[in-house]
């Protein structure tokens, strides 16, 4: 029998008056003199380099009707990232500050830090890998009222789920409930325009998120028991499998290992959980100030040249892949068909890759159109030089055909449906990456606006879900062992998913994380918890899809 599991018939304890950290200890005012000088310089620098970046473009003010909805959506969004640092991080201080490593306050202001950090690295796979989710319609139509209407109505019903869930004490997931609501955005937006309601969703991303989604948990809770076994078979030191004493902290070993896997996870959430809130900014920015941010402006003019050459290239090789198609070859040649004509050839191909990127059913006339895009696409940015040349009425057009372009293209390599030889497959794929550059972009004060937003949100609202992953997932005191397991697992997840573009909740892997060393040990589980932790992943995706649905439908009347 194991001697370090407690007795069966023991009642549920929580941790006493002596072992339980001060979590009501008020923060200092060299603390709260940081905080604000943080929030008036990250608001001071994000509004400079917003006028800047919006003068620089050139862009004529006629009304200020979009840029009040750009400052509203803006802090929206913001406030999304905010609730998502109190929410998700308190996970990632929990096991530090119930093992007596770090004092609350500290532990907080330094994984708040460390988000910062994380955020700034990022490398913006995750953060366009949601917007993929979201419907190509409200995309290519980002800057109209509904699109308005659909990040309004999803970054509104995340924060009111995240906040009830918070108020709860619920470590629910900020990942799960975003991802709910672009579903719940996209099945309403289908059903208002009288299609099936699982049309509005690019199901297959949505799978490939929600297997993520899924699978962490799991990972979180076998991973840590396990290596929670594996350190009690080579590593007898008692004194880690035993609650702290008293409030002294932990040997120095042991306390730089709970640092130092805090670190790792506030690093590993920040660069995967802002993110998110990085690409629906960027569809903000996009949809308001085109001008400024819907093209990368800051492409230097020799990576012009190799645009241009790049996009005549694709548009070659997928020619010879259809050398009987009409539509192509009169591509090639737009000069000398009539204005009328050339527009309404644009229409068609644009509606074409519109609808292979919508159902994913593919047409013989597809690969035509996407010869026709990448010859226009290549005929726009040669004439004018850079994209930063582009003018304000061609931008919206040049930007949706470079989005739909790059997504038909994933399509297409992902179902080898268009059957390209290898050249073919090259020259596409090469385009593809160039599209990519020219307008998945992040400037560096969106990332430091949302760095902010999620280390100044750790500081903040962090005690309801800390108490839950400390005193009320096991039946006793969290031990040193136990709170190092599961962050070392949490931080090599969430790595990993951000390294594949996946996100991941924090929450979900540490708090199994947790749950599954508690199992390991032998010290038991609070049932009543898990099963309110349970209850909160069963009901975020429905009830995140139902508030977002239902708020979209009613901004759709006013916008």
């Amino acid at each position: 029998m194991n001697t370090l599991a407690a007795p069966q018939a023991e009642m549920p304890k929580a941790p006493g008056a002596a072992h339980r950290p001060k979590l009501d200890a008020k923060p200092g005012p060299v603390t709260l003199i940081t905080f604000v000088g943080l929030l008036a310089a990250g608001l001071l620098f994000t509004a400079w380099s917003l006028v800047g970046d919006v003068s620089a473009s050139g862009a004529p003010v006629t009304t200020w009707v979009p840029y009040i909805l750009l400052g509203v959506a803006l802090l929206i969004a913001l406030g999304f990232e905010f609730v998502n640092g109190f929410h998700d991080t308190a996970n990632a201080v929990a096991t530090v500050i119930y093992t007596h490593s770090l004092p609350p306050n500290f532990a907080v202001v330094w994984s708040g830090f460390f988000n910062f950090l994380g955020v700034l690295v990022s490398s913006g796979a995750v953060a366009f890998g949601i917007i993929a989710l979201l419907p190509v319609e409200l995309i290519l139509q980002v800057g109209s009222g509904a699109g308005f209407a659909m990040v309004f109505a999803l970054l509104i019903a995340a924060i009111i789920w995240n906040l009830g869930t918070w108020w709860l004490g619920l470590p629910a997931s900020s990942s799960h409930t975003l991802i709910g609501s672009i579903i719940g955005v996209g099945v309403a937006n289908a059903l208002m325009h009288g299609r099936d309601g699982t049309s509005g969703v690019d199901w297959a991303q949505a799978t490939k998120v929600g297997y993520s989604l899924l699978l962490s948990p799991m990972v979180g809770f076998g991973c840590a028991a396990l290596l929670l076994l594996v350190l009690r078979a080579f590593v007898k030191n008692r004194a880690l499998y035993e609650e702290p004493k008293g409030s002294e902290p932990p040997p120095w070993w042991i306390r730089g290992l709970l640092i130092l896997t805090c670190t790792g996870v506030s690093f590993a959430h920040g660069s995967n959980d802002g993110q998110k809130g990085m690409g629906l900014i960027m569809l903000i920015l996009v949809g308001t100030v085109p001008m400024a941010y819907a093209l990368n402006r800051a492409m230097p003019a020799d990576e012009t040249i190799k645009f241009v050459a790049v996009a005549e290239m694709a548009q070659s090789a997928l020619n010879r892949s259809v050398p009987t198609s009409l539509p192509a070859q009169q591509a090639a040649q737009p000069a000398a068909q009539p204005a009328a004509q050339a527009a309404a050839q644009s229409t068609a191909v644009r509606d074409t890759l519109s609808t292979y990127v919508r159902t994913r059913e593919f047409s013989p006339a597809v690969v035509p159109a996407l010869a026709a895009t990448a010859g226009s696409i290549g005929e726009q940015v040669r004439k004018h030089g850079s994209l930063a040349a582009v003018p304000a009425e061609a931008v919206a057009n040049v930007r949706n055909d470079m989005y739909l372009a790059s997504e038909a293209i994933r399509h297409l390599d992902k179902s080898g449906a268009a059957k390209f030889d290898a050249e073919t497959k090259m020259r596409v794929n090469a385009f593809r990456e160039e599209l990519d550059s020219a307008t998945r972009f992040i400037p560096l004060w969106v990332k430091v606006a949302v760095a902010i937003a999620l280390g100044l949100g750790t500081m903040i609202g962090w005690k309801r879900i800390v108490v839950t992953v400390g005193e009320k997932i096991g039946k006793t005191h969290l031990s040193y062992a136990q709170g190092a397991s599961a962050e070392l697992v949490a931080m090599v997840t969430i790595g990993a998913a951000d390294m594949y573009g996946l996100p991941v909740s924090t929450t979900h892997v540490l708090s199994s994380g947790v749950a599954g060393t508690m199992t390991a040990s032998g010290s038991g589980l609070q049932m009543s918890t898990l099963r309110n932790l349970a209850l909160a992943w069963v009901l975020t995706l429905p009830v995140a899809m139902l508030l977002s649905g239902s708020l979209y439908w009613l901004f759709t009347r006013f916008f």
